[in-house]
């Protein structure tokens, strides 16, 4: 039995990166070996164990053969017999084929290490294919680290496209890896990708060019529900559901990219009824916080919006006693808080 660490930790420990967890490869071991040595099994499709001590996850080296549509199409082959190089070989990108013994000694049977010294994404074989999510996955690798895609990968994922493979991709995946390279560096660039591999018609028909605002949302380290806002941006209401609909989105990002929508309209309001209905909209009085990532999105998507007279306004309508006019009389009780709050909205505004 011999042990590896693979993939990513060891593309990063190259580049000098930090390193938080390592994933291990097992080679020449079976299930039943593992669990003697008291490594306790946790892989569903193929045979995964966490380490009884680090609880790091240690995986028996496997081959996989396609038999299907998408991400569920393939056979697994977990045997005491796969070499290191196979395991290595089913891999994505040859800067994630690499590996390191127990003693620290590098094995790198693909050019992993030439490829991350010159800055160039290439798939490990024609196996690449057989995963359209890797198409999304070599876009964030673009947009994390700014590497330039291989001539021959490059085709393969147009390939992938016009095949019709890249239609089987699974929703929850698309989002995992779409969210990750939001929130990388150059999240601009993973768009600049999946455009040119004739993914984004397909997967992001909606979507406008919102280079310039994706930058400055980098530059302000906005959160991911505000970054997908900002991506939204300008998007009707019915879009944005389609667009959420298809990637899976999460509800967090969803609503802040609706929210956007349906109040888009009435930011640059100036008459007391006008902002507080936006107010309203954006439940902005009991959701505070989520308001605030609104205007964000606002401002990092339209630079020269004015916002003053929103946040005096959403100010003057909180500061309304609603629990007070509610106990003065159980009759037309939103009625009177909502024209309370126009009337401290309008006085506020008064004041210039």
């Amino acid at each position: 039995m011999k042990k590896y660490v693979v993939g990513g930790v060891v593309r990063d420990e190259l580049l000098g990166l930090p390193v938080a967890d390592r994933d291990w490869v097992v080679v020449g071991a079976t299930p039943e070996d593992m669990v003697h040595q008291g490594f306790r099994p946790v892989g569903k499709d193929f045979p995964v164990f966490l380490h009884p001590e680090t609880h790091e996850e240690y995986a028996l080296a496997r081959t996989e053969r396609k038999s299907g549509r998408g991400y569920k199409g393939f056979t697994v082959y977990a045997a005491p017999d796969v070499t290191l190089e196979a395991d290595l070989a089913r891999r994505d990108l040859t800067i994630n084929a690499m590996a390191r013994d127990e003693s620290g000694r590098l094995i790198d049977p693909y050019g992993g290490e030439k490829d991350l010294r010159e800055g160039v994404l290439r798939h490990v074989s024609e196996a690449f294919e057989e995963d359209p999510v890797r198409i999304l996955r070599v876009a964030r690798f673009v947009a994390r680290f700014g590497f330039r895609i291989a001539p021959e990968t490059r085709a393969l994922m147009r390939r992938m496209v016009d095949s019709g493979e890249a239609d089987h991709l699974v929703a929850e995946r698309v989002w995992q890896e779409f969210a990750r390279g939001l929130m990388e560096p150059h999240p601009a660039r993973m768009l600049e990708v999946l455009a040119e591999c004739g993914l984004a018609p397909r997967l992001l028909p909606e979507l406008k060019n919102e280079r310039a605002a994706l930058e400055r949302a980098v530059r302000a380290d906005a959160p991911l529900p505000v970054r997908f806002a900002v991506l939204a941006w300008g998007l009707e209401e019915a879009e944005v559901r389609s667009l959420c609909e298809r990637l899976r989105a999460p509800n967090e990002d969803l609503e802040l990219a609706l929210i956007a929508s349906r109040c888009r309209p009435l930011l640059s309001a100036r008459a007391p009824r006008e902002l507080l209905e936006l107010l309203k909209r954006a439940d902005a009085i009991r959701r505070p916080e989520r308001f605030a990532q609104l205007l964000d999105a606002v401002r990092l998507a339209e630079p020269a919006a004015d916002l003053s007279r929103v946040e005096r306004a959403l100010a003057a309508a909180a500061a309304v006693d609603a629990g007070a006019i509610a106990r003065e009389s159980a009759a037309d009780i939103g009625a009177r808080v909502d024209k309370a709050r126009e009337e401290a909205i309008a006085k506020v505004l008064a004041k210039g």
